[in-house]
Formats: structure tokens, sequence, C-alpha cells
């Protein structure tokens, strides 16, 4: 349903079949352009405002209220409101939601995640919560924090994690309104950072109340290039290039067949491993940045340090500079397809099973699923992320004691 055609644009390269005939409707002002745009049944598309769209994949019941859409991937009954801004990379999976005017690129949201408005959250992963009443919260006017005064964008925080969180059972995670955090970090399940708080360290158990305990103010001299201790951004860079490696895992066997019901839901399933794929590429491309930025770093910490404490910093910096290669490796070696097969086929034979006796409806399976199952899913999940983790931190011996899995 168009209501005022002459105010809609469909650029020539977006093929008439990839456009649902069922329910549709794309109100005054609405753009599509780009060969690799699907529009699924029941999408409706600028109620509010104008909608770009470009080169996106969208699932059934999709409301885009205004704004421009790019690369992205849009799941069943998502929603967001007027004034969005969603570059690529995103992944937005069964009924997350946004406000007005939210910006996200490189983002991963898990079903459920809702976001207030006037937000920026950018390179980051978040899950939790178990129906849209239970959800994990963003709220209004919050940054993620995703570049540094060094310049770079090794900032990938998060929020959960892939192993606990595709089971979608568990408690959710609150940022209160007005506050930040600060990447890159890793927050636990349960985890609620109070209204205000600007957040700049990791809190791995979660089921904790984080706010400031002060507002004091300091004064030093900023040394551009000099990153001194380096070892909790890079235990948090590997870290959340381990998630996005199982997460692939965990739509190549456990999603994918999920996608073989809905019209166009094929081109959805392959949008998402092409969002996937391009997500790894860019933490992988930021990462080397920074590890580039070392030798810099090494140089102006000689006129800045002296002794041990110049000795343990450059150790560190010389570390990832040197073995740089390595590191790479562990997230371009494929290793992540041959952890733990047993508890894996095990978990997909039982996933069959389920989708035999109770249809495709993916949110209702993986959350019918018995303790004893999901564990054993988050078992092979987890023990793929510490595998890859573990690899990456051989090359790190100064960073291993600095991480704490998830």
């Amino acid at each position: 349903m168009i209501h005022n055609p002459f105010s809609v644009e469909i650029g020539d390269e977006v093929e008439n079949s990839k456009i649902s005939g069922d329910g549709v409707v794309l109100f005054s002002g609405t753009k599509i352009y780009g060969e690799k745009t699907i529009i699924s049944s029941g999408t409706k598309l600028g109620y509010e405002t104008p909608v770009t769209v470009v080169d996106c994949q969208i699932g059934p019941n999709v409301e885009l209220k205004g704004g421009f859409f790019a690369s992205s991937v849009f799941m069943e009954k998502v929603s967001m409101g007027s004034g969005a801004h969603v570059r690529g990379g995103c992944i937005l999976e069964e009924a997350a939601r946004g406000g007005h005017t939210v910006g996200l690129k490189q983002t991963i949201l898990f079903p459920f995640v809702t976001l207030g408005s006037l937000i920026n959250f950018c390179d980051c992963f978040m899950a939790g919560g178990t129906s849209p009443k239970n959800h994990s919260e963003v709220g209004s006017s919050y940054i993620h924090f995703n570049y540094t005064p060094h310049q770079d964008k090794a900032t990938p925080s998060l929020i959960g994690d892939v192993p606990k969180g595709v089971m979608l059972n568990q408690p959710p995670i609150f940022l209160g309104g007005q506050g930040g955090l600060v990447g890159p970090a890793r927050i636990g399940y349960g985890t609620v950072i109070a209204a205000g708080t600007v957040y700049r360290r990791d809190c791995l158990e979660g089921g904790k109340l984080l706010k400031e305990e002060n507002d004091l103010q300091s004064k030093k001299i900023f040394h551009p290039g000099f990153y001194g201790d380096i070892r909790q951004r890079v235990c948090n860079n590997i870290c959340y290039l381990a998630n996005l490696l199982a997460l692939k895992q965990w739509y190549i066997h456990v999603r994918q067949p999920f996608f073989q019901l809905e019209e166009l839901s094929k081109e959805l399933y392959t949008g998402a491993i092409d969002k996937l794929g391009f997500a790894i590429s860019e933490r992988l491309k930021q990462f080397r940045v920074l590890s580039e930025k070392m030798e810099q770093s090494m140089v102006l910490g000689r006129n800045l340090l002296k002794g041990k404490e110049y000795e343990m910093l450059a150790g560190q910096e010389k570390e990832l500079l040197e073995n740089w290669p390595k590191i790479e490796a562990c997230f371009t070696g494929r290793h992540e397809e041959s952890v733990d097969l047993k508890n894996r086929d095990t978990f997909l034979e039982t996933i069959h099973l389920r989708m035999k006796e109770d249809g495709r409806d993916y949110i209702k399976i993986i959350q019918g699923l018995d303790s004893r199952d999901s564990t054993i899913g988050t078992t092979w999940l987890k023990n793929m992320v510490d595998r890859i983790t573990g690899m990456a931190l051989d090359s790190l011996p100064s960073c291993k004691e600095e991480n704490v899995s998830l």
C-alpha cells in the first residue's frame, strides 16, 4: 500500500520481488535504494516522518517510523522511532525497539532490548531480558563512548554476552538515562548503572548497582598517543571478537533453519551473516589500528616514565605490536568451527526435534528449552569463546592475568 505514490521513490536497482506484497505500507516520503534491500510482509515505513532505506534486510512486521537506515538487518517486530540514524553493520533481533533520534552503527541488539530516545549507541552488543515486558533497557540521552582521545575506535563493549544471551533467559541489564559507558567495557547480566553515571570500568559478575560515588575532578597533563596500561583495552577487544565468532556459529548452525518458513527469510538470513562478517572485519581493522599505534606510544613512554614502570608498560605494547599477525590469525583461522562438536551436535539434535514438534517460532523454541539443554548450548558457545580468547592471549602473556571470561 502506497498512500501517496508521487512522494515515494524506489531505485531502479531494487527488485520488485524483494518487496513483499503482503501488508507492506509505504507512507509519504519513503525512499528505498540498494539491490540488497528486502522488505518482508507487514512492514510499515515512514509513519511519523520520511524514511530512507539503503541495502537493508527487513523482516516481518517491522516499523521504521522515520529516519535513515543503511546496510543493517531488522528482524521480526523491530520498531524504531522517527529521527533514527542506523548505519552499517547493525543487527536488531526480534522485538528490539528504539525511541526517537537513536544513532546506531556496528550495533547488535538481542531480542527485546529497548533503547529510549536521544541515544548514541555504536560499536556495542547488548542482550538480556526474557520478553517485551522484561527487557534490557538503555535510558534516554545515553552514550556509548566509542572514540578515544588517541583517535582510535578499538572500543567495542559487551553488555551481556553471546553464550548465555542467546538462550533468552538472562536477567535484564539497565543503563540509566543521562549517562554513558566508556568502551571497551564488559557488563554482566542483571547490572544496573544508575541514571547520570558515566561508567568507565568492567562489571563482569553482574547483579550490581553501579553509580558515581563522588564528583571529584582531577587535572593532569594529557600526552596524545601515549596509552599506558593497555591490558583491559586489549582483553576486551579479544573477548568481543570471540563473542562475534560464536554468534556467527550460532546463526549458521542454530538460527538458519528458522529462516526457511517466511517469504524472503532466506535473504534475511544471508543479510545477517553478511553483517556478522562485516562486524568481525571492522573490529579486526580497529584492533589492528590500535596495535600499530603501540610503536609511537613506546617512544613517548621512554620520555615520560622510568625504570620498572616503563619496562612493564612498554612490554605490554611491544607484545601487541610484534604479535599482531598471530593474534589476528586467531580470529581468521576458523578455529571456532571445530570447538566442542559433541555439545554442538547434541544441542542441535534437541533443537531439530523441538522444531518438528512445535514449529519454527525461534523465540518459543529457545525459551522452551529446559535448563539442561540450554546449558549444553551455552557450554558449546562458551568453550568456543574461551578457546579463541585463550589462543589470542597466548601471544600476550602480560594480558592473561587481566582477562576474566564472561
